[in-house]
């Protein structure tokens, strides 16, 4: 494609993406099957480009103030992520020369919401938990890309079989530091298109991801929920666990979501999951199965706040007041699935947030009200699962994920016992 076609497409997709008013990662799909001619490399530099603008949104419109054209176009130019050779071909003489006059200003001096890039709120919010060292390795963190992570299907392959699979495709992925089951690649290889994809050895699933099923730690042959399943990696994760035995419900409110856990399931060769469609959290399914599970995975709907490195438009379509509705719909989910539980029975409470608000708060409330739970130190529960380095993922008896300090996405979760 030529050059100023390219950036004219990037200019477009920044438009789409400017209003804020869906996630990032569906507008970008939309319109790569709106513009299906576009190679892979078109739509690797497209896709970068507007998810670095995303990261770094007051940085780049504030220097783009000092440029000329289409507001969208300014921040392509500064914001590009494909070949610079390129760019250099889509753009005339006085935006080379402003380009470059941009790119040599000194970062350094600039204001301090230039250089975190996320809102008032939020900075505050996280610079008063991690104090201010902690905070700025936190920003440089969810300025970089994710790797990708995967997990090993141990019903049909080990780890280091999967691993050899995957070298012989010319991939390189080395073992998590701490998941048993956890691959990690650097770059975005076409996995989809691997036999060991195909055939169900490997799931997409971020580390932290798969230290929550190794907190939950579901045996073979017990009854297990999956409270808030979406579209199902850790049910798929938690019935690998099970052996493929025992019954594991799969609930959620969304059809939608469920839908999209089938393929998967299928993929996976798993027979003992039960996807289950529920209106809400006090659903008659739900009253029926009280008292009689031993398992409980509640991964509630949240901010999502600690995937800003894969999703960083959440940081501007979150808001304090979506987080305060968040924590009551958390509280609700909990206290209908502690239901769920039967006497020895584990509940582990999880979400992807990096909030207090969302995380101990909530945790901290239901100990309180439900004195029949008794709290479960998570450095205990992830040796007994034999997850490596486990003391350096307990914060106070939870389990806390940071992805500047274990290259992950940003997880929390809590886990009760009832008596």
């Amino acid at each position: 494609m030529h050059p100023t076609a390219l950036l004219d497409l990037a200019t477009e997709l920044l438009r789409a993406l400017s209003k804020l008013d869906a996630p990032a990662d569906g507008i970008v799909s939309a319109f790569f099957r709106k513009h299906r001619n576009l190679g892979i490399r078109e739509r690797h530099a497209l896709a970068e480009t507007a998810y670095a603008v995303l990261r770094r949104r007051p940085l780049y419109q504030h220097l783009a103030q000092s440029g000329h054209g289409a507001l969208e176009r300014r921040l392509a130019i500064l914001a590009w992520q494909g070949q610079d050779s390129l760019l250099r071909g889509a753009l005339g003489p006085s935006e080379l020369t402003w380009r470059n006059q941009v790119q040599a200003l000194d970062s350094a001096g600039f204001s301090e919401k230039l250089r975190h890039n996320l809102p008032d709120w939020l900075s505050g919010a996280l610079r008063a938990q991690l104090g201010d060292e902690e905070f700025w390795a936190l920003v440089t963190a969810l300025d970089a890309q994710a790797p990708l992570d995967l997990r090993v299907n141990t019903l049909k392959l080990r780890r280091d079989q999967a691993q050899q699979s995957l070298a012989d495709a010319g991939i390189d992925a080395q073992p998590t530091p701490h998941s048993p089951w956890g691959l990690r690649i650097h770059g975005k290889p076409a996995l989809n298109k691997l036999p060991i994809f195909i055939g169900g050895g490997v799931e997409v699933q971020d580390e932290g991801s798969q230290l929550l099923v190794s907190l939950l730690d579901a045996k073979r042959g017990e009854m297990v929920v999956d409270f808030c399943a979406g579209a199902g990696g850790k049910t798929l994760a938690i019935g690998a666990a099970m052996r493929s035995t025992g019954r594991l419900y799969a609930f959620d409110v969304s059809g939608h979501r469920l839908e999209a856990l089938k393929p998967r399931l299928k993929r996976s060769g798993l027979s003992n999951v039960h996807p289950a469609q529920i209106a809400h959290e006090r659903d008659d399914r739900i009253k029926r199965l009280a008292g009689k599970i031993d398992r409980v995975l509640v991964d509630a709907p949240c901010s999502g706040l600690g995937t800003l490195r894969r999703n960083p438009d959440l940081k501007w379509r979150q808001s304090p007041q979506a987080v305060a509705e968040l924590q009551a719909k958390q509280r609700a989910i909990l206290d209908s699935a502690a239901r769920l539980l039967k006497p020895g029975g584990r509940l582990v409470y999880a979400t992807c947030s990096l909030l207090t608000d969302e995380n101990e708060q909530v945790a901290g409330a239901f100990a309180e009200g439900h004195t029949d739970f008794v709290p479960l130190q998570a450095r205990e529960l992830l040796e007994r699962a034999q997850v490596e380095g486990a003391a350096a993922l307990d914060q106070g008896g939870y389990l806390r994920l940071w992805p500047h300090r274990h290259s992950t996405d940003g997880f929390f979760a809590a886990a009760w016992e009832r008596r």
